[in-house]
């Protein structure tokens, strides 16, 4: 009981702050150093169209290919869009497409190879724009997923009663918003 006692008083002091020390050779006691300043933050870009949130209470308007600035899938269905922050918003889209068709239509779409990031669940994705870490939470890209396997039927639908009950794969766009 003592020990805890003696460790959480230890626990709740604050250490002490630590003193420069003098530079030889010097008369005058060190100064303590000046705290720098923060680095000025940029404000995030407005919402534009291809950003801008959908209205509440409103079904939310499948976004067009023009918005994303890359193709979406034949077939695909738009599911929804989440803000990424800094003006920058994803879209989600299912496919019963099976994952290995996905990957093929993009590769010859965006006319690159991508990258295979997990093995399971398959996860492929393709940069289409250049990062900008001063205005954008996430990279340009397209990421595809395979959501059946032998433990799972699928990614549910989140609409009720909507058709398919369940996707194959799962398309994620994060849109180019400016041109590299």
């Amino acid at each position: 009981m003592m020990f805890l006692s003696l460790t959480l008083i230890l626990a709740l002091q604050q250490p002490p702050v630590p003193q420069p020390f003098p530079k030889p050779g010097s008369s005058q006691p060190a100064q303590p150093a000046k705290p720098a300043k923060p680095p000025a933050q940029q404000p995030a870009p407005p919402p534009t169209a291809t950003t801008a949130a959908p209205k509440p209470g409103q079904p939310e308007a499948a976004p067009t290919e023009a918005m994303l600035g890359v193709p979406v899938y034949p077939g695909a269905q738009f599911l929804t869009s989440y803000d990424a922050g800094r003006g920058q918003r994803y879209y989600i889209f299912g496919s019963t497409a099976p994952f290995v068709d996905l990957v093929t239509y993009y590769r010859t779409a965006l006319k690159q190879k991508g990258e295979l990031v997990y093995d399971v669940p398959a996860t492929h994705e393709f940069d289409v724009g250049k990062f900008r870490e001063e205005t954008m939470a996430f990279a340009p890209g397209v990421t595809i997923k395979d959501f059946q396997s032998s433990v799972s039927e699928g990614f549910p639908n989140p609409k009720p009663g909507g058709q398919p009950a369940r996707f194959k794969s799962i398309i994620q766009i994060v849109p180019v918003t400016e041109k590299p």
